[in-house]
């Protein structure tokens, strides 16, 4: 993380969550003045209180659909990092109009309170499900993402910058498939796979936080930032983990694919990526800053064919058992779970 946190009072909505926590951490390494730590979850703020032991974070109850306890945990901030969301794609399936008033209407109150407040920078945290969204998850954080750049787009003299991240499978987070990988080789279980040969990206948690730094100190009003990263199959995955815990053949059962779950994850169509900028780990996707008037997007098209592809989970390095392996045993949260296994 950069010094240029030294001194700086930061807010993170859903602090108490795997992004949140690990960027709190980091933080916390660089010399903050404070952080806000937001969410509606009194327990786990009770536990991360007491795991953490550290009086430079304060912890505000709230939710971010209601926008004045969010007001109240972004006074003096200077940086706001907003990962509170509906992340469960059954539970989002189930209750779309929960995803919407959570993911859309909540980031809409984020980003006013921030305005409002005067906030230096916003980065919202988005995923790959909102490319070719096909679940009410995807669609409510599509839908998140155009409420930032709208705000971009309609207030260009804010002294807020709004951006928006977008992340693949980030390896070992809450929820995530290789802490179940681990538990069921620990119970001697099978591995469940729903489809072995679909790709996901690999990410670890700390490069998630490079990639919102990145956001903070690069970001122009509007602009989405992804990670170039490789990706292996699922299966590469599952008998990846099993390796790392010294099982050389694990038993692996398919269930099949799940209601609103997708082959492979794209994090910028092909339409973006025709529009991106390489900075090297990243990709930046600048905000389509066109005014108001509708005739531009009804009138008026781009002269110059695109031949761009998506960039998604198929089309970057694949990564074989050895070295997906390699990754999994290099994570933190991994040698915790090796180190537990061999009290």
């Amino acid at each position: 993380m950069s010094p240029r946190f030294s001194g700086a009072t930061i807010a993170i909505t859903g602090g108490t969550g795997s992004f949140g926590s690990t960027m709190a951490r980091h933080l916390l390494d660089q010399g903050v003045a404070s952080i806000h730590i937001f969410s509606r979850d009194e327990a786990k703020q009770d536990e991360m209180r007491s795991r953490m032991d550290e009086p430079r974070l304060k912890f505000f109850v709230g939710d971010v659909r209601d926008r004045e306890s969010v007001e109240n945990a972004f006074v003096g901030a200077d940086f706001v990092f907003h990962a509170a969301a509906l992340k469960q794609v059954p539970s989002c399936e189930f209750f779309p109009d929960q995803a919407v008033k959570t993911n859309v209407d909540g980031s809409r109150n984020v980003i006013a309170a921030a305005h409002k407040l005067g906030v230096k920078s916003v980065v919202c945290l988005s995923t790959d499900k909102a490319v070719y969204p096909v679940n009410a998850m995807g669609m409510s954080k599509a839908l998140m993402e155009k409420t930032a750049q709208a705000f971009a787009r309609n207030n260009p003299d804010s002294k807020t910058t709004v951006s928006v991240t977008r992340y693949g499978n980030v390896m070992y987070s809450r929820g995530s498939v290789i802490p179940l990988f681990v538990r069921q080789i620990r119970e001697g279980k099978p591995l469940t796979l729903t489809e072995g040969s679909m790709t996901r990206f690999l990410m670890s948690l700390q490069e998630s936080v490079d990639l919102v730094e990145h956001a903070f100190f690069n970001a122009e009003p509007g602009d989405l930032f992804v990670k170039k990263a490789p990706a292996c199959t699922v299966d590469t995955l599952a008998r990846a983990t099993a390796k790392v815990m010294g099982v050389s053949d694990p038993a692996i059962a398919r269930i099949g694919i799940r209601h609103g779950e997708k082959m492979y994850e794209t994090l910028l169509s092909r339409e973006e990526m025709a529009k991106a900028t390489d900075q090297g780990d990243y990709f930046k996707v600048p905000l389509d800053a066109r005014s108001l008037q509708y005739s531009v997007f009804v009138e008026e098209g781009d002269s110059e064919v695109q031949h761009a592809e998506d960039f998604d989970s198929n089309n970057t390095e694949q990564m074989s058992v050895e070295q997906t392996a390699q990754l999994i045993a290099a994570l933190p949260e991994m040698q915790h779970a090796l180190s537990e296994i061999a009290r």
